[in-house]
């Protein structure tokens, strides 16, 4: 069956606290998503280059390249141009995470109904978006 031979989204997070990262996780798989991490923000670029995932989360307050960073260079590379970028933050950074780029932001603490509902329509709203109408 088509369906079942079709890849799962693939979700790259960017993300320092190991108990986000957690709960991001045990949410995002239960949705039937697959999570990837990466540590920093230019691991997470790499990565992104490499898996072309269907969305990359990023918190801002990242080493190495901060997240509004991350979805700059995002956006001005062709191969990870049109990946949708959530910013997911602690600080009040909705209109800086616009600015960079980003297809939707989000303020911690990580509420799942809000964090699934974004996560699922900034995928959906890809017009390649490897997900199957149901």
């Amino acid at each position: 069956m088509k369906g079942e031979s079709s890849p799962r989204p693939v979700i790259l997070i960017a993300e320092r606290d190991q108990h986000v990262r957690e709960l991001q996780r045990f949410f995002l798989e239960r949705a039937e998503l697959v999570v990837e991490f990466a540590d920093d923000g230019l691991a997470a670029f790499e990565r992104a280059r490499v898996t072309r995932p269907a969305l990359v989360v990023t918190e801002i307050l990242l080493p190495k390249r901060d997240g509004l960073t991350l979805c700059r260079q995002l956006r001005q590379d062709p191969l990870t141009r049109t990946v949708p970028v959530v910013v997911f933050s602690i600080l009040s950074a909705a209109a800086r995470a616009a600015e960079a780029g980003a297809t939707a932001f989000l303020r911690k603490p990580l509420v799942e109904t809000t964090f699934l509902a974004t996560v699922q329509n900034a995928i959906a709203a890809q017009p390649t978006s490897i997900l199957e109408p149901q």
